[in-house]
């Protein structure tokens, strides 16, 4: 048996489309020997997850007629992530499907069991759970059929199923198709567990995952299918559209050992690119401030789109370096991107001109340095409308959680491609992008972090160590420790409570923040839904 993993990089909602990407990579299969193609999780609605398009019965039931049409042109048999539309019972009256095609029509359809209700996923708002395991016998082999979810039940989460267990036994060839998001670390694990599948089953176990950026979250591939005793038969690229095919009979050397730093740098550059492609931006524009945030996202979004497709813009202040205007000037001259030059010091003193009336008589402080911030958020999203162009906001995770940053000013834009990203990290990226030849200044990796908006300031004189810093975010943003956890781990009791506290208070600025590309398990966004208004002790 030929098996066809079609890992699909495909746009929420076009049906249509997905059709026509099914179909070429059926033909491509047929074409290569494979005699059964599989897709990823809800392939023929564009890709996971749909939201409250789901909630369009009409485009519901469009695609489940457009899988009909599908499966009397395909040349294979084929097992299909969709949406399967159902006429009787409780809302939700659909579910999440997988439907086994051949000889031209649906033969069979299993529906998800296990529908995760955590972080970023709301699947019981949309479908209702399967409630029996299905093996259908395509190409001469019982393949027990699953999705997503449905394996993950044996990986510390209780449903009080295991879909797997029911299949050990019963099946060839287990299935899996999935939309499993990306964040740093998860590769592993989900090997470990398709490897895990496969031993407690004694079957190869097959794993079509999606690839591509869906708004926030970052679909990785790596589809893939391991034999029982764990070698792999086939593997598909990472970050991707691939089409992998493998004899069942045969065996291929293990995927090289994955660097966190390198993938993840990929991640965000494919993010960047399919957030562009999926709302027709074809340009992107940024502020340059020579510092390293700034550094990171031009950088990737001239990977992510080339050069020709970046404008970098430089808005020195009163409190600017000569040394950071010249290294925003290296970097975009390493780069090749457009950069225009726009001193925002006249402005700014005009502004405080009037302003006095409200001013006199205060101390100079936070309203004159965000000040700045917002006549610079000003003129990037006044070039991004007179260019066409998206602006990108340069703040990363650690800055985010702890409010160092200004709404209306650098908060600016239409996608946050490092806002998931720690400072400690956002160092390791620029290392790496500059591991050929030196794009990001050198300067701008080693110099004191500092936002430059006033006389010899550093994100020092406000935050602690960015180590540190990190550590604290780490822990109680992903890890969920309480203070009182945090500072038995050995850090600093006044220090976890004034992060903590600037973490909880910032609350209202991340609600307003551009979407974010996810890459840690807990980002801000979707996945963490905390009220503005509540009691802060």
């Amino acid at each position: 048996m030929r098996i066809a993993l079609a890992q699909l990089n495909l746009l929420i909602g076009d049906v249509d489309g997905a059709c026509r990407a099914i179909s070429a990579a059926a033909h491509r299969a047929k074409a290569a020997g494979a005699t059964l193609l599989v897709t990823p999780e809800l392939a023929l609605m564009g890709g996971y997850p749909p939201r409250d398009l789901l909630e369009r019965r009409q485009l519901v039931e469009r695609q489940w007629q457009a899988l009909q049409a599908l499966a009397a042109q395909l040349p294979l048999p084929a097992l299909i992530g969709c949406v399967e539309p159902l006429a009787d019972g409780p809302d939700p009256r659909q579910a999440n499907a997988l439907a086994a095609v051949a000889d031209g029509r649906v033969q069979s359809v299993y529906q998800k069991r296990l529908l995760p209700m955590y972080d970023v996923f709301d699947e019981r708002r949309y479908f209702r759970p399967g409630t029996r395991a299905q093996v259908v016998h395509l190409a001469g082999m019982r393949i027990g059929m699953t999705v997503c979810e449905d394996i993950w039940n044996d990986a510390g989460f209780s449903y009080g199923i295991d879909p797997i267990q029911e299949l050990v036994g019963c099946c060839d060839l287990i299935v899996n198709v999935s939309a499993s998001p990306y964040h740093v670390g998860k590769p592993l694990v989900r090997h470990q567990l398709i490897a895990a599948v496969a031993e407690r089953c004694g079957a190869p176990t097959v794993y079509c995952n999606e690839v591509g950026a869906h708004d926030e979250l970052l679909f990785d591939g790596g589809s893939c299918i391991i034999h029982a005793d764990g070698s792999y038969a086939a593997y598909a690229k990472r970050w991707e559209a691939d089409l992998a095919i493998a004899d069942l009979a045969g065996t291929v050397a293990a995927p090289a050992a994955i660097d966190p730093v390198a993938d993840l740098y990929d991640g965000l550059v494919m993010g960047i690119r399919d957030y562009c492609a999926k709302t027709r931006q074809g340009a992107v524009v940024l502020g340059l401030s020579g510092g390293i945030d700034s550094a990171l996202v031009a950088t990737l979004a001239a990977d992510a789109l080339g050069p020709q497709a970046v404008t970098g813009m430089l808005m020195p202040g009163p409190y600017s370096s000569p040394g950071s205007i010249a290294d925003a000037l290296t970097l975009a001259r390493a780069l090749g991107v457009r950069h225009e030059t726009l001193p925002i010091r006249r402005a700014y003193d005009t502004m405080l001109d009037e302003l006095t009336p409200l001013f006199a008589g205060t101390a100079a402080g936070l309203a004159e340095e965000n000040l700045q911030s917002r006549l610079r958020g000003t003129l990037v999203m006044a070039a991004a409308n007179k260019l066409g162009a998206m602006a990108l906001t340069t703040g990363n995770k650690s800055e985010l959680a702890v409010g160092y940053c200004t709404i209306y000013g650098d908060m600016n834009g239409g996608l946050g491609p490092i806002g998931d990203c720690y400072k400690t990290q956002v160092w390791q990226l620029s290392r790496h992008a500059n591991r050929e030849r030196m794009r990001i200044p050198e300067a701008s990796i080693t110099k004191a972090p500092s936002a430059e908006l006033r006389e010899n300031q550093t994100d020092q004189d406000s935050l602690p160590p960015y180590a540190q810093l990190d550590r604290i975010l780490q822990a109680f943003l992903e890890q969920g420790l309480s203070v009182e956890e945090i500072i038995a781990l050995g850090e600093p009791a006044e220090v976890v409570r004034r992060v903590v506290r600037l973490v909880e208070i910032n609350e209202f600025k991340r609600r307003q923040a551009a979407p974010t590309l996810r890459v840690t398990p807990k980002a801000f966004g979707t996945g963490r839904r905390m009220p503005i208004a509540r009691f802060i002790g």
